[in-house]
């Protein structure tokens, strides 16, 4: 599977159309993603059960501050829907593998459960 351009305009039906989602942010100028892009490349063939997305923040600085982008390039993964892993710089493809590894092994009950948790937990600090 090659990698689609993610803009603002298929964001959300990426992310809600797929179990997973890995985003590569990303910008021409950038000598560490220009390194990094032919890993991401790879891995999407080499993982046709995940949905691999580029997003160029030059073009699309509406979708990088969304994500709170400020570093470049910076590595985000959706799992059921949920954010679940955000980090700046370039991964080597051994790491990207092992990254892809553990989303696949997620508890996304367990994941939803501890956000629940978390919330309620906010909720009550806000109430004091």
């Amino acid at each position: 599977m090659a990698t689609i351009a993610l803009t603002a305009d298929n964001l959300e039906s990426t992310i809600e159309d797929n179990d997973i989602v890995l985003i590569d942010f990303w910008a021409e100028w950038c000598g560490p993603c220009k390194m990094f892009g032919p890993i991401f490349e790879a891995a999407s063939d080499k993982y046709e059960d995940v949905t691999f997305a580029k997003v160029d923040t030059e073009a699309e600085q509406v979708v990088a501050a969304q994500f709170g982008i400020q570093s470049i390039p910076t590595v985000a993964a959706f799992r059921e829907q949920i954010l679940v892993f955000a980090q700046p710089g370039a991964l080597p493809a051994e790491a990207l593998d092992e990254l892809i590894g553990q989303l696949k092994a997620l508890d996304m009950d367990d994941v939803r459960k501890k956000i629940a948790e978390a919330q309620a937990q906010a909720e009550l600090q806000g109430d004091n």
